[in-house]
């Protein structure tokens, strides 16, 4: 194996049984040739792998997995502009230049996404809505004010709201907040499969349940050999592997934790919370919450630096209630009951932001490594890089996902 495997989740996620979810990928691999194959089914491979193929380039996907079934599946799939670490923070950690240079890519990179969705007819039940920033233990009001005007100097759609014009708009008790444009919710599952089936209209060939066990080298670029002695011969390969990362690169960079969410009963519309904005909070551990396209709350949080997947996932029933709780706490007027409850494993960075990079001292070899909570969006900016890179071209901002250390 090439990359570490990975339990990556647990329990019964919303989104296994979702209409428009399925792919169907081939299962008898003998010999390949191709552009590029891209290592990883989930939803930065699907971007991945459809962006090549609108480019022209001739594509294979393989994945240890059925399609869509790996983290993907356990992500709560709010898009946001918005990083897990402010952009204050950011600023000590990289300075201010790129701090602002990561969230106008990310906050670009929700556009493109919503484009490219649009584009392809992919249906994968977007919505756009504001996000809702609380004030909580890590950041109270004051330093919301801060991370505000922050954010208006990198020309960001965030404008903080106080404690009265709060509760009047929204309903929500907090000392302050800060409220942002640009944001969405959607259906990962629909978007990875919608986004695969849309590659193969256009020649893309889809392999599951291959493990890829050999990468070397060769004149016409990279030879893969895969489980069964299947082989894959392709002048460039992308790693999509997102958690499970590519061995004999530095891990140390990246600290695994779990995250628990839920999904309520279909609710009324009218009781829901108003413009039915996204909803995070500055704590630690904090929660998070969105609608959905039946009208049902996805709450998430209550991360955890557990890394046993049967502890974690054990952990569900108690963390379920506890998520539940301070639900109710927030939004004490609505009767929330669980429907769904899950767990998934993801990865923190000192900054935030993933390694996405041409792997040093392997030629033609390129790595997406997700983490923290901004995941899809990262998927669209790494598919983006990923497409100039496999273009001989070097797209400006790749500087800044080289090294999610810095």
């Amino acid at each position: 194996m090439i990359t570490n495997q990975k339990d990556l989740r647990g329990g019964n996620p919303l989104w296994i049984k979702s209409p428009h979810s399925t792919v169907r990928a081939r299962t008898t691999l003998s010999q390949e040739q191709c552009d590029v194959v891209v290592v990883g089914a989930g939803v930065s491979g699907a971007l991945t792998a459809l962006m090549l193929t609108e480019k022209g380039f001739d594509v294979v996907v393989v994945d240890r997995r059925k399609p869509t079934t790996g983290s993907t599946a356990a992500s709560t799939a709010m898009i946001q502009f918005e990083l897990d670490t402010p952009i204050t923070e950011l600023s000590e950690k990289i300075g201010a230049k790129n701090a602002r240079r990561a969230y106008q890519r990310s906050l670009r990179a929700v556009d493109d996404l919503k484009d490219f969705i649009t584009r392809h007819k992919i249906k994968a039940e977007w919505r756009d809505r504001d996000a809702l920033y609380l004030a909580g233990n890590e950041m109270g009001f004051r330093a919301l004010q801060t991370e505000a005007k922050e954010r208006q100097k990198a020309k960001l759609p965030s404008t903080y709201i106080d404690r009265e014009l709060l509760l009047k708009t929204y309903g929500i008790d907090r000392t302050g907040a800060i409220v942002s444009q640009g944001a969405a919710e959607l259906n990962p599952t629909q978007l990875t499969a919608g986004a695969l089936r849309a590659a193969q209209r256009a020649g893309c060939r889809i392999y599951q349940d291959y493990e890829v066990t050999k990468v070397e080298s060769d004149k016409a670029g990279v030879c893969l050999t895969t489980s069964h002695g299947g082989t894959i011969h392709a002048k460039r390969v992308v790693f999509a592997t997102g958690y499970e990362t590519v061995k004999g690169l530095p891990t140390g960079k990246f600290d695994i934790t779990s995250s628990w969410a839920i999904a309520t009963n279909p609710i009324a519309p009218q009781k829901l919370w108003p413009t039915r904005c996204l909803i995070w909070e500055a704590s630690d551990p904090y929660l998070y919450m969105r609608t959905t396209a039946d009208n049902r709350i996805l709450i998430g949080g209550e991360d955890s630096g557990l890394t046993d997947p049967d502890r974690r996932d054990a952990a569900i029933p108690a963390k379920s209630e506890k998520l539940l709780r301070a639900a109710k706490a927030l939004l004490p007027n609505l009767e929330l009951e669980v429907a769904y409850a899950w767990a998934g494993a993801f990865a923190v960075s000192p900054t935030g932001l993933p390694i996405i990079t041409e792997l040093d001292g392997r030629k033609n070899q390129f790595a997406i490594l997700g983490c923290g909570g901004n995941g899809i969006t990262f998927s669209m900016i790494a598919a983006q890089l990923a497409s100039s890179w496999a273009q001989g071209k070097r797209d400006p901002d790749m500087d800044l996902f080289k090294d999610a250390g810095k």
